[in-house]
């Protein structure tokens, strides 16, 4: 009888294997501590093939930031419909923004914790990522501005501002969501729209709040 042969596995499925683990061991060891040991016998290969395949563990870790960007990106985006009212956009790219990474905490603690600590060029690889999500959440409040006023004076650095500290918002608030039981991630989209979108349509109805004015000095 002639040896049994087994079903080789496409090297674009083992790749996806070896940055699942990837992704796992660095989300939950952090980027120093993880190994290349560790992140093959996870994957189920030799060290060989990770290196065969990858190269180093920069570039794996380069290639788990990529792969984790996009994931990230094409829900929020794929959740989005631009012929909906701009509350309705926020409010659905928030919920697949929550959702996602919720179900991805190691990939979420990859971008968001691991990269931006650990070199210029990883940490530029989010930032690319980050810029995206800026650039929309900027252009719906820009949006949502010419919709509230024929001839809106809103200054474009403000919108600017206003999109850097939503997004950041948004972020600090989904690794707490992640490590805070019980929080889902329609929970956590309803208290950022609460906080922030709330503020946002004072504004475009033209009710700004306003810093004291300065005391004179006696």
């Amino acid at each position: 009888m002639g040896a049994v042969k087994t079903k080789r596995v496409p090297r674009a499925v083992r790749e996806q294997q070896m940055l699942d683990a990837a992704v796992r061991t660095f989300g939950r060891r952090g980027y120093m501590a993880a190994s290349m040991d560790e992140i093959a016998e996870l994957a189920g290969v030799s060290k060989p093939l990770v290196y065969l395949y990858l190269n180093s563990k920069e570039d794996l870790f380069s290639a788990c930031i990529q792969r984790e960007a996009h994931a990230l990106t094409d829900a929020v985006r794929s959740a989005i419909r631009p012929d909906l009212p701009a509350d309705r956009q926020l409010w659905d790219g928030l919920q697949a923004f929550f959702a996602h990474t919720a179900e991805h905490p190691d990939g979420w603690s990859v971008l968001h914790l691991q990269a931006r600590t650990h070199g210029d060029l990883f940490a530029a690889e989010v930032d690319a990522m980050r810029a995206e999500t800026v650039a929309f959440v900027t252009h719906l409040i820009a949006v949502t501005a010419r919709e509230a006023h024929r001839d809106p004076d809103l200054p474009e650095r403000e919108v600017a501002g206003l999109a850097e500290a939503l997004v950041g918002a948004a972020e600090s608030l989904a690794t707490w969501a992640n490590t805070t039981p019980g929080v889902t991630a329609r929970q956590a989209a309803a208290t950022l729209m609460n906080f922030a979108w709330s503020g946002l349509g004072n504004l475009m109805a033209g009710r700004r709040w306003q810093p004291p004015a300065q005391q004179a000095e006696g």
